[in-house]
């Protein structure tokens, strides 16, 4: 990794038919590029699904990226919204071991302070889950590590320029 790469949020929207995300992963594993992580879901048009991918690297690349990403037929827009004003978040939903009161009695603390939700209990495991931007995800799994990831899933960001002046995304 050079010096100038970064994290770019890049948010697509993209008609909701089969094969239209095919052709978008296919574009970034033909020319080499990394997708860290990808969502997708529909808008609050059925017909339109957002996809936010995050993607790394300098700008030339980036701007590569969406350019090539706007010449798919699939695709309505593309927005670089790294540098804009937004909000991102992800999902995490971790199995912690939770095999003595000690742990249980952490745990519950840790999930206070965080806003986390215990979703699933058993006799030596809790469940739980966290919404947040990316760093009080990573905090929060770099807080619980010790006491024993069982499991774990993370969605990645999703993300929307936030509403300001009249500023959205069409």
């Amino acid at each position: 990794m050079r010096g100038d790469d970064r994290k770019h949020i890049i948010s697509v929207l993209v008609e909701n038919h089969p094969g239209a995300l095919a052709r978008i992963v296919e574009l970034f594993s033909a020319r080499g590029y990394n997708i860290e992580s990808l969502n997708v879901g529909q808008t609050e048009d059925p017909t339109i699904s957002r996809l936010t991918m995050v993607a790394q690297g300098d700008e030339h690349i980036i701007e590569q990226i969406v350019k090539q990403l706007r010449r798919l037929v699939d695709v309505f827009k593309v927005r670089d919204l790294t540098d804009k004003k937004k909000l991102d978040r992800e999902l995490l939903i971790v199995r912690l071991s939770a095999d003595t009161s000690e742990k249980k009695n952490e745990l519950m603390r840790i999930a206070s302070v965080f806003g986390a939700q215990i979703v699933d209990i058993s006799q030596d495991t809790y469940t739980l889950e966290l919404t947040g931007d990316e760093d009080q995800i990573d905090a929060f799994i770099e807080l619980v590590k010790p006491m024993g990831i069982k499991e774990m899933a993370r969605t990645g960001r999703v993300a929307m320029v936030r509403a300001l002046h009249g500023e959205t995304f069409s």
